[in-house]
């Protein structure tokens, strides 16, 4: 699916369901990426008041302050991150490396991402899960690991929360400060979405040459060991 067509159907969804979309996405990007970075922006700029006839709701309720809608968009991202935080946590606690070894590329974790989400964990200690909440990418990678390596609950909620709540709040200012200048600000940040996935798929067409050269030097190291 092209890039516009995942742009243009998160922020429909964030304008038709409001606090609830943000919610359930940031739920979903805490296990799996779901550009957070967009919808976060996305929402900041609605409370802001940035697109006509659309506003914040709660409990069908119009928050008619836009600062208010600002916090309330937030804090929506910053729960909807910690329950589906939780929820990769308990995952990666009661399923263990067994379920990552057998459904793991469901989740995009391969077994080569948990060796490097356990040296990230390693290197951090508990620092690793309020690191890794701000950093972007790792941020989706760290719950289902965090249940695996038993990290305790309640340091592992304390910090994802602390996390969450800074990301959510920095991102969705940057939509809001945006405002009405949103459109001008989204053109341009859609070619950074673009420019990603040209990374995105140039690094992988270089693990990929990579992983081929490796094979045949190790093909010629067998064929000349072989008497």
């Amino acid at each position: 699916m092209p890039v516009a067509s995942v742009t243009s159907s998160l922020t429909s969804l964030i304008g038709n369901h409001g606090l609830y979309a943000v919610f359930g996405l940031m739920a979903i990007d805490a296990v799996f990426p779901a550009a957070s970075e967009l919808v976060m922006v996305y929402a900041g700029a609605l409370a802001a008041g940035a697109f006509a006839g659309q506003h914040v709701d709660l409990f069908g309720s119009r928050i008619s302050s836009h600062a208010w809608g600002f916090v309330a968009m937030a804090l929506a991202g910053t729960l909807g991150y910690l329950v589906g935080a939780i929820a990769g946590w308990a995952i990666g606690l009661y399923g263990g490396r067994p379920l990552l070894e057998q459904r793991g590329r469901w989740l995009h974790l391969s077994p080569a991402k948990l060796d490097r989400a356990e040296r990230w964990f390693d290197r951090w200690d508990d620092l690793a899960v309020l690191i890794g909440r701000v950093t972007p990418v790792i941020r989706s990678f760290i719950s289902i690991p965090a249940g695996v390596f038993r990290m305790p609950f309640w340091r592992y909620t304390v910090l994802t929360l602390l996390g969450s709540a800074v990301w959510s709040f920095a991102i969705a200012g940057a939509g809001y400060a945006a405002g009405k200048s949103y459109e001008r600000f989204h053109h341009d940040f859609s070619f950074v979405e673009y420019a990603v996935v040209a990374a995105v798929l140039a690094l992988a067409a270089y693990l990929i040459v990579r992983w081929r050269r490796s094979s045949q030097k190790t093909s010629g190291v067998e064929g000349r060991a072989q008497p």
